[in-house]
Formats: structure tokens, sequence, C-alpha cells
């Protein structure tokens, strides 16, 4: 019998496999797709593009312990995300920065903002969009309105669902203007993307005989939860089980249904050896996708490949049994519901609720590992 069970192979789970089997616990990783790494998944498509399957993961983060852990399963290629955006049928950088400022407005207009700008805020700042609609300064609503409207408002309907008003301030807060001209997508200190790919990086974490994977099963399959019990393969388990995917379906939408977004992805290989302008474009109006990204420009491949791969994503409502839930759906109403959820959890002391799903938060991926490494550290004092 295992010592620990933990549902969902992707950074929550995989970070606690490992971990916990380096203390020689045994481990039953349970995973409902084919294959490790989540929605980090990648793979090599027939033109020998690196592609990842569930959208771009570009990784950055300011956590060098994180950064140290994960470097022990992966070489990495330093790699700094560049995003651009179409406004009206110009691609401009992203984050809306003074750089944007002046390629969007004309030069004595863009020097006037700049300067209220640097006024108000400090240099090399981020400023979230709904913060700056607040301002008193005529021209500095008029720039937060310019941004709200070619940028931020149909974008954020269109990936959520909602309007950004609806949304929680933490996502919200995702979309700023930046007070400086780093025209880098992130300004963490460690940015890179894994050599071989995240499944590679997975596979090597993974590799432990104290861990025994099992591939396309669900929890529903193997575990019941009833009346404080747990059941494993139909026997009591007195083991501790780590969850990381949705909650309500792990307790029989005893509660109703929690709200998720689900995004189509719409692969495409072209016989061409360069698309767009950058490696992800946005596009904020006028089109049913929200962002085109090119994986060749974050994995580089030899300039004789005249091949190139790209991803359109159409944000979608979640339908259960119908497509995948990517992102919990950050409103008040649906955090309600979440925290009925949350306390029937507690009913169940070896069960522990990790991750994006599991935790209805937005995580990053190095959120994740520190979430994850944190649990471990907790229990192993």
């Amino acid at each position: 019998m295992f010592d620990i069970v933990i549902i969902g192979a992707g950074f929550s789970g995989a970070v606690l496999a490992e971990r916990l089997a380096s203390t020689g616990k045994t481990i039953l990783l349970v995973e409902r797709r084919r294959a490790v790494g989540g929605n980090c998944h990648d793979h090599r498509d027939e033109s020998g593009i690196l592609v990842h399957d569930y959208g771009p993961h570009l990784f950055h983060t300011d956590d060098e312990e994180v950064w140290q852990y994960l470097s022990h399963f992966t070489q990495w290629t330093p790699y700094q995300h560049h995003v651009e955006a179409v406004i009206d049928g110009k691609a401009v950088p992203l984050p809306f920065s003074l750089d944007t400022l002046h390629e969007v407005f004309p030069a004595s207009m863009a020097d006037r903002l700049e300067e209220k700008l640097l006024a108000h805020f400090a240099y090399n700042t981020k400023v979230p969009i709904l913060e700056l609609k607040k301002m008193g300064d005529p021209d500095l609503q008029q720039l937060a309105d310019f941004v709200y409207k070619k940028i931020f408002l149909h974008y954020t309907m269109k990936q959520w669902g909602k309007t950004p008003e609806e949304i929680d301030g933490a996502v919200t807060a995702r979309v700023p203007i930046y007070i400086g001209r780093d025209r880098r997508y992130f300004q963490d200190r460690f940015q890179a993307v894994p050599k071989d790919g995240y499944t590679v990086l997975f596979q090597n974490m993974l590799a432990h005989p104290c861990i025994k994977l099992l591939l396309n099963t669900s929890a529903q399959e193997i575990l019941t939860l009833a009346n404080g019990e747990i059941r494993l393969f139909g026997q009591p388990f007195a083991g501790e089980v780590i969850y990381t995917g949705m909650l309500d379906e792990l307790l029989g939408f005893s509660h109703g249904e929690l709200s998720y977004r689900s995004v189509r992805m719409d692969f495409e290989t072209l016989p061409v050896a360069h698309y767009q302008p950058a490696p992800t474009v946005n596009y904020p109006c006028n089109y049913d996708f929200t962002r085109i990204t090119e994986f060749r420009q974050i994995h580089p491949v030899p300039e004789a490949v005249q091949a190139t791969t790209i991803l359109r994503e159409y944000p979608q409502p979640y339908v259960r049994g119908e497509n995948t839930a990517y992102y919990p759906l950050f409103t008040q109403e649906a955090q309600e519901a979440y925290s009925a959820y949350a306390r029937e959890a507690t009913r169940y002391p070896h069960l522990h609720i990790i991750g994006r799903l599991a935790d209805y938060r937005y995580y990053d991926m190095d959120d994740a590992v520190r979430r994850a490494l944190d649990l471990f550290q907790g229990w192993s004092r």
C-alpha cells in the first residue's frame, strides 16, 4: 500500500511527489491525461518544432530557491519573452509602456503624457489600468480610456467572458501600464525555458523508484470520499491524499458546479520560416481569438527548417464533459461558491488541496512550485 496518493501530475503534484519520494515515502501519482506535465506538456512536431500543447509557458521567477530546485531536472535555454498587440491594425509592444505610448500617439501628445506619468509614478513601475482610470488629470484619463478600450476591455471579455470590473483585481492587475522602456514582457531575475522541453523536465523529476505513475486515470476511478472517510480502490485509506484538480468534481458537485474558463487550441504548421514580429501577438479587438504564438521564436530550430508552427487561442466557457477547465473564473460569486467546497474538504483531515484548480486561484508556474515546496517543508519540519 502507498503512503501518499497524489492526484495530478502538473507542477504542484510532481514537485510534491519528487520531494516526498526523496524522503522514502511511497507515492501513487495519478494523472487523467496520457502524459505528465499538466498544462505544461510539450512535444516536437513533425517539423522538429517544440510545441506547447496547452498554450505558451514561459518560465520566469525572482525566487532563487524555486529556480535552483527545478535546475536539478533540466538545463535551461535563456529566454526573455516579448509580446505585441495589434491596435488599429498596427503591432505595438506589450505591456503598454512609454515606448508603446510614442507608437500610438502623436509626438507632442506622447511627450506630454509621458511627463505626466513620470510626475505621478516612479520609473520602472507598473500601474494597473483600473487604477489609472481613477486619476483626475484629463490627459491621464484619456490615456487610461484609450488603453482600456483598445487593449484591456475586449481582451478581458474574450478571455473571461466578463468585464474587467467583474473580475478579481488580482487578475486585472496582470495587465498594467508599464512606466518604463523595458520591452520584455517579464522583468524577473530568472527567465528561461527548459532546453529539452517541459515534458522531459517532468520525466526527470518523476524518475524515482518510490513513485508509481498511473496515467489515463481520473481520481473518481480510484478514490471515494464520504462521511469524512477516504477509500482507495474501495478500501479505507489512512495515508495522505494530495489533490490538484477541480474540487467540485472531487466532492461530487455537492454544492453545484464551479465556474471555469476553457480555451480551444488551434495549431497550424505553415511552410515559412517566420510568421509574425514577436513570439506572441495579442489581438484585443475584432477577432474571436485572443493571441497567436509562434513556437520557433521560443525554441529556435535550424534556419534550414522552412516551417513554423503557430497557435491561435479561442477562449470559451468550460462545459463539463466537452472541454478542459484551464482557469477558475475569478468573480466574487464564484469565490463564494468555492468557499463551500473548501469548508467541506476540511472534513477530511488527510486531504490536502493545492494547485490552480484545487485552490481556485491564478498561479504562475513558479507560484505553483513555491506553494508545493512550502507544503513539503511544512510536513518535513
